[in-house]
């Protein structure tokens, strides 16, 4: 189990901790709903954290194979709707290196990012476009 905690600052400013490393996040609200955007939304986290995992499973599947690791990243764009407010789309957009993986390589790696944990946690109905391109 993780424990993380969440302080209001005030002027809809949190400040989140996680509790066994101390790393902190500030969140601010974003321009379109009364923050002054000065800092990730909470709303921006769901997408930073989605890209993430999306990362750190592909090393973890290329690892566990004996498959070189080299340079990933990627861009998340973040698509809200209204009636409710909710985030209605993310489209990603993976770059990886590619260190001479075969199709089955790419294959894996692929399934490992559109499987990871916060991708199957998130709700169906969120639009999840994810390209994934070798270079």
């Amino acid at each position: 189990m993780t424990k993380m905690g969440v302080k209001y600052q005030g002027s809809l400013r949190t400040i989140c901790t996680h509790y066994k490393s101390g790393d902190e996040i500030t969140t601010d609200a974003p321009v379109d709903n009364h923050g002054k955007g000065e800092a990730f939304s909470p709303t921006d986290l769901l997408g930073a954290s989605l890209i993430s995992c999306m990362i750190t499973v592909m090393a973890i599947a290329a690892q566990n194979r004996g498959m070189a690791v080299g340079k990933m990243e990627g861009e998340v764009e973040k698509t809200m709707f209204s009636n409710p407010r909710r985030i209605g789309k993310l489209a990603i957009v993976l770059t990886i290196e590619d260190m001479g993986y075969t199709e089955k390589e790419r294959a894996i790696l692929d399934r490992a990012a559109i499987d990871c944990p916060v991708a199957l946690s998130l709700h169906p109905e969120l639009e999840q476009d994810v390209t994934i391109k070798y270079v």
